[in-house]
């Protein structure tokens, strides 16, 4: 401020409490901010559009046309220089990562990847069966994808600590995108699923995920985990029970409620606790915290504790079965259901299924592409984010590679469909588990597949004694957790319009199908988004000029775009209304403006006009200029130092008119 000037300064807008810190003296040569002043250099080209370049410098190159076969041409060095870039070394080992970490595997690796990979198979054999009751499949179809996804991974995958295969959230989506139509939808579910994955990661399609925030992310994720528990209860009551969403689930449960069986409930509800039971006892540790510190005893008996806790799902299985088969080896009927006979063996290698026969007539590729409708895009897109997510959780500060996820998420699911698996992603319990267990390197995903292919060459028999409340229980067991009650309280002191989006994606996600819900909670994650760009901060101060004149500088935080132009119109004109000032709009924060912008700039100067006020635009970029500009706007004055500033407050400055007087004779 000049001496004997004086400061008022008032914020409008959002941004409650933020003050803003009190502008420095404007000086000659410097901006009202006191930075110094670059003029603006123009040089003319005949090469490229309008270039900008940094804060007020910028260069103003004019384009020639150019004809087809000179566009053309240009295109040509652009892709030899795109396949140049991609058959760099850097590249090959970027997609093909085994590339990097094999050479440096040693033993202490192979015995981390070992002890891993045959605890994750431990884990993923019962989760692959009952996750197949979740996606309302025969209970091989989950095994059948739990091997040779784990296998590709090996080579393509960028995360050590995720081993791909079947998932509660996949399982679900495929229950509803499927309706109940056959295996062969949801082979081809997965070979489509793959597909989209593939090309995302190809076309660089992955930023679309980053419109998932994390309320909506856990409001649906938290839908999920009900939903999936509540297409348990039916197993768990030994009734039948159909539905997609969770009031039709409900409605279809108590309408079948009065065909309870006994024993169903009452070994389903011991499973559950004997679980959750199990659960803990892997957290139990005897003696000190530090390992280093504790005799041998006690590192075997935690060693111990630790296995069965982690074990616990196929501890269970084993034990049910044998339970199962107790009763029925006679040929006698077990007093609960049974999975039933499972197919002995591998799946045959062979392509996906692009037509089914129903009845006597033949669905070609179309009609069973129309009948999964809006699943084909909404699965592969939960599968990425859920396995990203996943990635992130375990990088330990390191970058995760999006896109090499995306192909490898891809390559995975197209390989599982030749085998006749529904689509599958990287597993939160599963990947826990495997970085608990010491994990080195993607190669154990090896001994899990190896794990599970003989389960299916020697076991399969065995797995048809396995009680179905049994599954149930593992999955309920497993996915409870799932709920994220815990991030209500940081959301709520944090921003508690957070809450908002999450709760509406909660809801309905519970309501309505999946892909609706979910679509719903993103809709309304963005109006809120486009909400907070539409009342930007606005912040006001009283200055004098050099030449001694006061003017009101406005100070809008964020750019001018259709939501928010108005708004920022009201705040300039109620307030040059009451100052009766010139006004100066500080745009240094102004990226970027749209039509709508300079239609209401062109109104805003007009109204300035008619009351005989100046509004003046201080450090305007080029390209924002260049659209204000585009509605040729009367009075519109841009000014880039203080010098310019003091000369058209003295070009345009009203003025004072003489004071009255009376003159009196006696």
């Amino acid at each position: 401020m000049t001496p004997g000037g004086s400061t008022d300064k008032l914020e409008m807008g959002m941004g409650g409490g933020d003050n803003a810190p009190p502008t420095p003296t404007p000086s000659a040569g410097s901006t009202p901010t006191g930075t110094p002043i670059v003029k603006p250099q123009r040089k003319y080209s005949t090469r490229t559009p309008a270039v900008y370049i940094g804060s007020t410098d910028f260069i103003l190159e004019e384009e020639v046309e150019r004809g087809p076969t000179e566009k053309l041409r240009a295109v040509v060095p652009w892709v030899k220089q795109r396949v140049r870039r991609a058959c760099t070394r850097k590249m090959l080992y970027r997609r093909l990562p085994i590339l990097d970490w094999l050479p440096r595997y040693n033993r202490s690796d192979f015995l981390g990847d070992l002890v891993a990979g045959i605890t994750v198979g431990l884990t993923v054999i019962p989760q692959s069966l009952a996750y197949s009751n979740v996606a309302g499949l025969p209970a091989q179809y989950g095994l059948y994808g739990s091997f040779l996804g784990c296998l590709l991974y090996i080579f393509l995958g960028s995360c050590k600590d995720v081993p791909m295969g079947p998932t509660a959230i996949t399982a679900l989506l495929v229950y509803q995108s499927v309706h109940g139509a056959g295996p062969e939808y949801a082979v081809l579910l997965c070979f489509l699923t793959g597909v989209v994955q593939l090309l995302m990661g190809i076309l660089g399609l992955g930023f679309i995920i980053d419109f998932v925030s994390g309320p909506v992310s856990s409001g649906f994720t938290s839908a999920v985990a009900i939903i999936i528990v509540s297409t348990q209860v039916k197993d768990i009551l030994g009734i039948k029970a159909s539905g997609s969403t969770f009031v039709s689930i409900w409605t279809s449960v108590f309408e079948d409620i009065q065909n309870t069986r006994l024993w169903d409930p009452i070994l389903g509800i011991i499973c559950i606790v004997v679980l959750l039971l199990m659960r803990m006892v892997a957290n139990v540790e005897l003696g000190p915290s530090d390992s280093e510190k504790q005799s041998r005893v006690q590192r075997i008996i935690n060693s111990s504790l630790w296995l069965i806790g982690t074990s616990r799902n196929a501890i269970l299985v084993v034990v049910t079965g044998v339970l199962g088969y107790h009763f029925a080896k006679d040929g006698a009927e077990a007093p609960f259901k049974v999975i039933g006979n499972i197919p002995p063996g591998l799946p045959t290698f062979q392509a996906p299924p692009f037509s089914v026969v129903r009845g006597n007539d033949t669905l070609g590729f179309v009609d069973m592409v129309t009948e999964l409708g809006s699943g084909i895009i909404v699965l592969p897109l939960v599968a990425l984010l859920e396995n990203i997510a996943i990635c992130k959780a375990f990088a330990n500060g390191k970058t995760v590679d999006a896109t090499q996820e995306m192909l490898a998420l891809g390559a995975c699911n197209i390989a599982c469909s030749l085998v006749q698996a529904f689509p599958g992603s990287g597993s939160l319990s599963r990947s826990a588990v495997n970085n608990s267990s010491g994990v080195r390197t993607p190669l154990g995903g090896l001994y899990t597949g190896l794990l599970v292919i003989l389960a299916l060459l020697f076991f399969t028999p065995y797995f048809a004694y396995i009680p179905k409340t049994a599954l149930a229980a593992v999955i309920i067991a497993a996915v409870v957790f799932m709920v994220e009650v815990r991030v209500v309280a940081p959301i709520w002191r944090s921003k508690k319009s957070d809450l908002i989006p999450g709760a509406v994606t909660f809801v309905a996600c519970l309501v309505l199908a999946l892909e609706v819900g979910i679509v719903i909670g993103i809709g309304t994650n963005l109006v809120f988004i486009l909400y907070h760009a539409a009342r930007p901060k606005i912040s006001m101060i009283i200055l004098k000029s050099q030449g001694g004149v006061d003017y009101m500088l406005l100070t809008p935080d964020r750019c001018l775009i259709f939501p928010s132009v108005d708004y920022v119109r009201n705040i300039v004109t109620k307030y040059s209304i009451k100052q009766n000032n010139p006004v100066v709009i500080d745009c240094s924060h102004i990226y970027g403006a749209d039509f709508t912008a300079a239609k209401v700039i062109e109104s805003l100067t007009q109204d300035f006009s008619r009351r005989g006020q100046t509004l003046f635009f201080y450090n305007l970029k080029p390209s924002v200029v260049a659209v204000f500009e585009g509605l040729q706007p009367q009075d519109f004055h841009v000014y880039y130092n203080e010098a310019e500033l003091d000369e058209l407050l003295k070009k345009y400055q009203k003025p004072t008119p003489p004071p009255s007087s009376i003159s009196i004779q006696l």
